[in-house]
């Protein structure tokens, strides 16, 4: 009886999990944002919201909202991104992020969907380290891209856009990371602003 009692709690705490993260395994704030985060996730229309506070993803550490799932080898993350409300801050950030660990200095690359439509692949190349200067982001000339792709191929990181469902992909660039085999691989929010909450909406989540 004991063990059915504990099997029962087991897989109603699994449930509530997957409705929680779907997709994912976890979500939590990385860093330590004055404003907390949150991921809520509708199983019914498949869609993340996330609500995410933090100081930037830039210089040698970062605050943000992250849904992940630890992946290993070669994988295309792809999904629809929209932010929700008006632009507090214009570079707010949305996107997809592959990262070596949940320290908030750790080597990571992201594919990043800004509030002012910049979108761009940035990366941390050694723990600790500045992001780099705007010169050294891939910059894209195009904005208010829906769906963002990002690809992991041996070291080879691609990040892809399309203006919206069913449009062929850009590639915005690429760049190559000595990652570990294992990562964290998730979506993100961050405000860029330390007392402002942001929120967005993730669909048609795939990864492969």
């Amino acid at each position: 009886m004991k063990y059915l009692f504990t099997i029962c709690c087991l897989f109603i705490f699994s449930s509530a999990l997957a409705q929680q993260t779907g997709i994912f395994q976890n979500h939590g704030d990385v860093g330590n944002p004055k404003i907390k985060g949150s991921t809520i996730y509708d199983n019914k229309t498949k869609t993340y919201t996330l609500n995410g506070g933090g100081y930037n993803i830039w210089f040698n550490r970062d605050e943000f909202q992250f849904a992940y799932k630890k992946l290993k080898g070669d994988f295309t993350l792809t999904a629809n991104f929209e932010f929700i409300g008006y632009a507090k801050e214009g570079h707010r950030k949305i996107g997809w992020m592959v990262r070596e660990s949940l320290a908030d200095s750790a080597v990571h690359i992201s594919a990043v969907s800004h509030g002012d439509g910049l979108t761009v692949l940035q990366w941390r190349v050694k723990p600790g380290m500045d992001m780099r200067d705007p010169e050294d982001e891939i910059r894209d000339t195009g904005t208010k891209y829906a769906v963002i792709q990002l690809e992991r191929k041996g070291k080879k990181i691609i990040m892809r856009v399309a203006k919206k469902e069913g449009d062929p992909f850009e590639i915005v660039g690429e760049h190559e990371m000595d990652l570990p085999n294992e990562v964290f691989a998730g979506i993100f929010i961050c405000s860029h602003n330390p007392d402002v909450m942001e929120q967005a909406k993730v669909w048609n989540v795939q990864i492969k």
